[in-house]
């Protein structure tokens, strides 16, 4: 198949996927047992009141318009009004993800460098103490409960050893000094030419960010490990150990572009998880982004908020998915000629 017909292909795939996301929100809605325009209009209102937001909400549409309706809306980034900011979703999700994005990145980051160091010095020392090391480190990181480390690391670092500032992003005495302008606290304090600012941007960051790494690395060592401990028996690894290779050489010259198809689609998984898995850490370190959003509005019910979080951050893992799928094939297609 051709390069354009790989990519057609890609993006017919990508937008089913997105348009059975749309579907499963859409769903949502119809299923829940709050009705939106009650909720809308507050349990006082007069019936005509009433009427009148269904009417304005298409709610008395047949569910094939309204979900045509929902869709186009969507398309458009309008995802209503939150219920309980007064905020439209599309304005609280730009304020919120920002956040969120910066955690997940300084998490993968983290979590990649240590979890592919850990994988592969634990296969070329297999049996040794840092084999046995990453082991245990990867089946802790599978059972412990993110929140449970988390307020763990907040009561060892911080309330006990001082080493870590508290929960949040910047300390109060920044938060009304530092102009927002990108959303992400580490470039704004950086652009703002506050040297303390962005060292305590940078320390507020720290703990929660290896807090959600420590689960993130679990998984990247321990197929870090597998793959390469599956590629040293092969014909090529023992005809270059025969030549006299050294075994470091083996390992990074041979082995691991041959295994980069895979670490790439395992870090990626791992990046999509954390973006949408930050709901627990963001919660036990107060840290405002979507996944705190998100906990917010399905505690007071707000439905619009809810819907609109769990499409974007759903899209975000759709589209991750199939960027890595694209750069994978690419990388055998390469690894082939």
């Amino acid at each position: 198949m051709s390069l354009l017909g790989r990519l057609l292909k890609w993006l017919a795939s990508f937008a089913m996927t997105l348009l059975g996301l749309a579907l499963v929100t859409f769903a949502m809605t119809r299923l829940s047992p709050i009705d939106p325009a009650l909720q809308m209009v507050g349990d006082h209102a007069s019936q005509s009141t009433y009427q009148a937001a269904r009417l304005e909400l298409g709610l008395d549409q047949p569910l094939p318009v309204q979900f045509l309706r929902y869709l186009q809306q969507a398309l458009s980034g309008n995802f209503g009004q939150s219920i309980s900011t007064g905020q439209p979703v599309a304005s609280d999700i730009a304020r919120t993800f920002p956040a969120t994005l910066e955690l997940a990145t300084a998490a993968i980051i983290i979590g990649s460098l240590i979890g592919l160091a850990l994988g592969i010095a634990a296969a070329m020392r297999q049996g040794s103490l840092i084999d046995a090391l990453a082991r245990f480190v990867s089946l802790f990181g599978y059972s412990v409960p993110i929140f449970w480390l988390g307020l763990l690391m907040l009561l060892l670092f911080y309330a006990r050893l001082h080493w870590a500032p508290g929960p949040g992003r910047l300390d109060v005495m920044f938060q009304y000094t530092v102009k927002p302008v990108t959303g992400f606290a580490l470039i704004d304090t950086w652009i703002s030419g506050k040297a303390g600012a962005f060292r305590d941007a940078l320390a507020h960051l720290a703990l929660p960010a290896i807090v959600l790494a420590f689960h993130a690395l679990a998984g990247i060592s321990r197929l870090t490990r597998a793959s390469v401990l599956s590629e040293l028996g092969q014909e090529y690894v023992l005809t270059a150990r025969a030549k006299g290779a050294s075994l470091s050489r083996v390992v990074f010259v041979h082995i691991l572009p041959n295994i980069a198809g895979t670490l790439l689609t395992v870090i990626a998984l791992a990046y999509a998880s954390l973006l949408e898995g930050a709901v627990l850490t963001e919660t036990v370190f107060a840290w405002p982004g979507i996944g705190r959003y998100l906990t917010t509005a399905m505690f007071s019910g707000d439905m619009p908020a809810i819907l609109g979080a769990t499409l974007v951050v759903g899209s975000c893992f759709v589209l991750l998915n199939a960027l890595t799928d694209l750069a994978a094939a690419r990388l055998h297609q390469g690894q082939a000629r």
